[in-house]
């Protein structure tokens, strides 16, 4: 009964918060790294080991697929703030693209001249076409199913939280905080901000303007105010006692500012 109601940890309250925490990190880590400056904008090369392990966790935690969020945020970038934006605020409002950013994501995603235009040189090897992309709800299932046996009835709370993470933050913050309100280093021809100085809390993701400026880049901070978690991470990639980069994390497409 015990194990039933505190899980194989058996964690207090605040271990329980700092474990959500974490596990949220690591989903946001692997979506401004992996998804957004690897994939999407090929502002780096990661290790097949590191790439897998972010595209296995995402699996687990969102069921998101990476040709679907590639090719919704090319698509973005491509068509910025025009009535063809996947989720512009200054086109659609703030408030839908803030509460229903997931919704406006599913639909893009469904859109097959989307994926067929933007979505080139994403991940297409067996795991991808036979569990991934196929099975794209089994991973969050899973994901149910071990959180419950880690955390107990608190497993619920913290697998729903882990679902809620990426939508909320990345599909409603970014998406729609990042094209409204904050403060411009730059001036490219969309709405972007940043919302922070310092971009912890969605991995240097809040440094939306600064990304918008220089989209190939690696490193989204540019002033010594502005601390872009993400980039420390890749900085630690990039060293040749962690070896998580295939090459260089740098690499040539990495803007100096």
């Amino acid at each position: 009964m015990n194990f039933i109601v505190h899980g194989f940890l058996n964690l207090s309250f605040w271990e329980l918060v700092l474990a959500t925490l974490l596990m949220t990190h690591v989903t946001i880590a692997a979506v401004t790294i992996f998804l957004h400056r690897a994939q999407a904008h090929r502002a780096l090369d990661l290790h097949p080991v590191i790439s897998h392990f972010f595209r296995f966790w995402l699996w687990l935690t969102t069921g998101m697929i990476t040709k679907q969020w590639v090719a919704i945020h090319r698509k973005h970038h491509a068509k910025c703030e025009t009535s063809e934006d996947p989720h512009s605020p200054q086109i659609l409002g703030i408030r839908k693209v803030l509460w229903e950013g997931a919704e406006l994501y599913r639909s893009e995603a469904a859109n097959s001249e989307t994926l067929k235009r933007y979505g080139h040189g994403t991940p297409d090897d067996w795991l991808e076409d036979h569990l991934y992309t196929r099975y794209d709800r089994l991973g969050v299932t899973l994901m149910l199913f071990i959180d419950l046996a880690l955390f107990g009835i608190a497993g619920l709370t913290i697998w729903a939280i882990q679902l809620l993470w990426i939508p909320f933050w990345a599909a409603g913050i970014v998406n729609g905080l990042g094209h409204y309100w904050g403060y411009r280093n730059y001036e490219p021809r969309d709405a972007s901000t940043n919302l922070l100085p310092i971009g912890l809390v969605i991995g240097g993701e809040e440094l939306h303007n600064n990304h918008h400026a220089f989209p190939s880049s690696a490193k989204l901070s540019n002033h010594w105010w502005e601390f872009d978690i993400g980039w420390l991470y890749i900085r630690i990639f990039d060293n040749p006692a962690v070896g998580a980069c295939q090459e260089n994390c740098t690499g040539a497409t990495t803007t100096t500012r």
